[in-house]
C-alpha cells in the first residue's frame, strides 16, 4: 500500500512539473499565437521553444545592450574572445614564442634585451598585480566612451554626453583644452606610445601600447632616471604620472586583434582599433561619437551608446576616407566591411 502510494505521489508530481514545463516554455515566445492542444502541434511548439530556451545567453551585466550577448552577430562572435587580457601584469606576462616572434618584426629592433628582465624590472616601477579587466564586475553597466582625434568633432557639441560616460578613454596627443563643449573634459584612460606622449592630468591613468622592448624600458627610465631620450624620434625623458597609474597594454592582446580583428591584414593595428577593442573587454557598453556617425543611430539628442557589434566595426570604417592627398594609407581596420553586410 505504501508502495502504491509513493508511485502515486511521483506520478502526480512528474505531471505536475510536465504541466508547468510546457506552460512556460508555450509562453516562452512573446510573439506565440494562441496554440491549439494537439499532441503533434504541441510537440512542435515544444521543441521550438525548448530549442530557444536553450539558445538564449544570459546578459552579465544590467545594460540595455551588453557586449557578452552572443548570437547576435556571428561577424563579431568569431573574432571576440573573452580570455584575451588586454593589459600585462606579473600573472600573464609570459610570451608564446609565435607572439613574441610577431610582436619583435613590429619595430624591427635591431639586438633588443632579454624582455624576461625587462618586463621583471617594469614590475619593479609600475604596478604588476592590477587586474587585467580593470575590476570589470558582472551585474553592473561601465558605460565608455572612446573619443577618438577627428576634427569632425568640432562643432557637435557631444562633450557632456562624453563625460557622462563612467571610462572616457583618449589616444595619443589628443587635445580637449579649448574643445570641452566637443569632446568633453573627461579622460580616464589615455593609450600612447612613447613617441606620441603627451602630459597627462593627475587622475588619468596612462595605458602604454608598447610596441617594441624599449616602449617598457622608456617606462622605467621616464618615471625613475630618465635615460632614455630617443628612440627613432625624440621621446620625453620624464614623465609626470604617477607610477600607480601606469598600465601596459599587453603584447599578446595586440597580436590578438591583428589576428582576430584585422585578419592579419597590413603591418601591425593602430591606435584606434585598439583602444577600441580594448574597451570592448574593459567595459559593458560602448560608445564611440565622431562624426559624421556615431557607432549607434544618432537622433536628436546626439550619439546613444553604441552596440559592441557597431564599435568594433564603424569606428575604424570611417579612415577609408582619408583624403588620397595625405601621405599615408588608410589602416587595414578602414578596409572592414560595412555594418549592413554583417548586422
Amino acid at each position: 500500500m505504501a508502495a502504491m502510494r509513493r508511485r502515486t505521489f511521483k506520478v502526480l508530481t512528474f505531471l505536475l512539473f510536465f504541466i508547468f514545463l510546457t506552460s512556460f516554455l508555450l509562453s516562452y515566445s512573446h510573439t506565440m499565437m494562441t496554440t491549439t492542444w494537439f499532441p503533434k502541434q504541441m510537440v512542435l511548439e515544444l521543441s521550438e521553444n525548448f530549442r530557444k530556451l536553450m539558445s538564449y545567453t544570459h546578459r552579465p551585466c544590467a545594460c540595455a545592450r551588453c557586449i557578452g550577448q552572443q548570437h547576435v552577430s556571428s561577424w563579431f562572435d568569431e573574432r571576440f574572445n573573452w580570455s584575451m587580457q588586454p593589459l600585462l601584469t606579473m600573472q600573464n606576462a609570459l610570451l608564446e614564442e609565435d607572439t613574441y616572434s610577431w610582436w619583435l618584426r613590429l619595430q624591427r629592433e635591431k639586438q633588443p634585451n632579454n624582455l624576461n628582465d625587462t618586463v621583471k624590472e617594469l614590475f619593479q616601477v609600475v604596478p604588476g598585480n592590477v587586474d587585467p579587466l580593470l575590476e570589470k564586475k558582472s551585474g553592473g553597466c561601465r558605460r565608455c566612451a572612446v573619443v577618438g582625434n577627428s576634427g569632425n568633432l568640432r562643432e557637435s557639441w557631444y562633450g557632456p554626453q562624453i563625460d557622462s560616460h563612467d571610462f572616457v578613454l583618449r589616444m595619443n596627443k589628443a587635445p580637449t583644452a579649448g574643445f570641452e563643449a566637443h569632446v568633453g573634459s573627461k579622460t580616464t584612460h589615455h593609450l600612447v606610445y612613447p613617441e606620441s606622449f603627451r602630459e597627462l592630468a593627475e587622475n588619468v591613468s596612462m595605458v602604454l601600447v608598447p610596441f617594441k622592448t624599449t616602449d617598457l624600458e622608456w617606462v622605467v627610465s621616464a618615471t625613475t632616471t630618465g635615460t632614455i631620450s630617443h628612440t627613432y624620434v625624440p621621446v620625453p625623458s620624464k614623465i609626470k604620472v604617477k607610477k600607480s597609474q601606469i598600465l601596459i597594454y599587453h603584447p599578446a592582446f595586440i597580436k590578438y586583434v591583428f589576428d582576430s580583428w584585422l585578419q592579419g591584414h597590413g603591418r601591425y593595428p593602430s591606435t584606434g582599433i585598439l583602444s577600441v577593442i580594448f574597451s570592448l573587454h574593459v567595459c559593458d557598453e560602448v560608445c564611440h561619437p565622431p562624426a559624421p556617425r556615431p557607432l549607434a543611430t544618432r537622433g536628436a539628442g546626439g550619439p546613444h551608446s553604441a552596440s559592441p557589434r557597431e564599435a568594433a566595426r564603424a569606428s575604424v570604417a570611417r579612415l577609408a576616407a582619408i583624403p588620397a592627398a595625405i601621405p599615408t594609407r588608410a589602416p587595414p581596420e578602414a578596409q572592414l566591411p560595412h555594418l549592413s553586410q554583417v548586422l
